[in-house]
């Protein structure tokens, strides 16, 4: 264990800017220790000073939040307020790598949350109080076996995310081709083609590219269908004046429109009713239900979500549509909860949405109800959606499993800087 001060020398370089910062970059550095471009063109008032790739640099108003970094390579030349103290490593000491990772270490940052004083609010960290932290310093052997363990875990979690996203990938453009609505492959760069003027839709690039490279429109291999032959209804529910806090479990709730915004339905997105109003038991949420969102931001307009299981006393919001099938509509639930994702189905509702305001549009029941998309038979669209969600699952395998490396990695690393006897492990 040795303190900071016979780690790190601080830099105090002035520098000396008129006008804009010219090759000078300006920072801000996140709670998370990324150190990034500030987007600012006029210079600081008062002093300034540099700061060079390799560079440790912390806030002293919000070190103790974790804003401490390393400049990187990509910052040739930074500036900064005395508010940001500069340190240089000795790299005959430490190593770059094991220094980034030991700045996020939670007994690290405990430490520095400690070193803060002031008052309530303004707490900061001055050099001093920085400098006399004392760490873990390893041989520079341990160091790079540490990094390289971290490292690699960190590499082998990338690749199961990686094959996570291929599955999910593939499984979703198969789907697509089964429906017919697959987009259509990347148009070449530079190609060499003859083509016919009365082939072309209009003379542009991407005219000819198109006529020539997919001469024949795709067609839909199932018939194409409006929601509104498929359905009886769209209901929606009822928005009474709500406590601010989610529903307890034995308490009635109103789901909100993040219900449905990430193509899912999640429960846990309700407030609960006051005890004074009665609840409207006929908007209360059953499995089975297709929920869509009529109202939000406009990505999230016509997010959709199957409702595969739900807490008793959860009801409908009125920016929320409840679909009512018809006894015998031809169309899986599950499958309306899917198609109503397809790119082609998205255009449609981002072509039909009202509102002026950017934060919040609408679409209506009768745009809602004049979407089109392919159905093939029930059994080919339970089939479709069976095979989609095995491929879901198997990503989430890999998913969990990455998360889980990651997780045991960083806590490998952390015990070992305070276990000396776990670094040859």
């Amino acid at each position: 264990m040795v303190p900071l001060h016979e780690l790190l020398t601080e830099r105090k370089e002035p520098v000396r800017v008129t006008g804009g910062f010219g090759d000078w970059q300006p920072i801000t550095i996140k709670f998370s220790g990324d150190v990034l471009p500030r987007e600012r063109t006029d210079a600081f008032k008062g002093s300034m000073f540099a700061a060079y790739p390799g560079d440790v640099v912390f806030s002293k108003i919000d070190a103790r939040n974790g804003a401490v970094g390393i400049i990187p390579a990509s910052m040739p030349k930074v500036v900064l307020t005395p508010e940001y103290p500069v340190m240089v490593p000795d790299l005959t000491k430490l190593r770059p790598a094991y220094l980034h990772h030991l700045l996020r270490a939670e007994h690290f940052r405990q430490d520095l949350q400690r070193q803060a004083s002031g008052t309530s609010g303004r707490k900061r960290v001055t050099p001093e109080a920085f400098l006399s932290l004392v760490v873990p310093l390893p041989t520079l052997e341990d160091q790079d076996a540490l990094v390289l363990a971290y490292e690699s875990a960190l590499v082998e979690a990338g690749t199961k995310e990686a094959k996570a996203a291929h599955v999910l990938q593939t499984s979703q453009r198969a789907f697509e081709e089964a429906l017919g609505v697959a987009p259509p492959p990347p148009l070449p760069n530079r190609p060499v083609f003859i083509t016919r003027f009365k082939t072309v839709e209009r003379w542009s690039h991407e005219g000819v590219l198109r006529a020539v490279t997919q001469p024949e429109h795709a067609v839909a291999k199932w018939p194409l269908m409006k929601l509104g032959d498929l359905v009886d209804d769209l209901e929606n529910g009822w928005s009474p004046q709500c406590l601010d806090h989610p529903a307890a479990a034995d308490k009635w709730g109103v789901l909100k429109v993040g219900a449905v915004s990430f193509g899912y339905f999640n429960e846990l997105e309700n407030k609960q009713l006051p005890a004074k109003l009665e609840p409207r038991s006929k908007y209360e949420i059953r499995v089975g239900d297709v929920i869509i969102s009529r109202a939000n931001v406009t990505r999230y307009v016509g997010a959709c979500g199957y409702v595969s299981a739900v807490r008793p006393k959860l009801m409908l919001c009125d920016k929320l549509f409840r679909v009512v099938f018809k006894n015998d509509s031809g169309i899986d639930a599950r499958f309306l909860s899917t198609v109503m994702k397809l790119p082609t189905v998205r255009e449609q509702v981002e072509t039909r949405l009202t509102g002026t305001s950017p934060t919040m549009k609408n679409i209506s029941k009768p745009a809602l109800l004049d979407l089109q998309f392919p159905v093939p038979d029930l059994n080919t669209q339970r089939a479709l959606v069976n095979a989609l969600e095995a491929s879901g699952a198997l990503a989430d395998i890999e998913k969990s499993a990455a998360a889980a490396l990651r997780h045991r990695a960083w806590a490998d690393f952390e015990a070992a800087l305070f276990e000396p006897h776990a670094v040859a492990g």
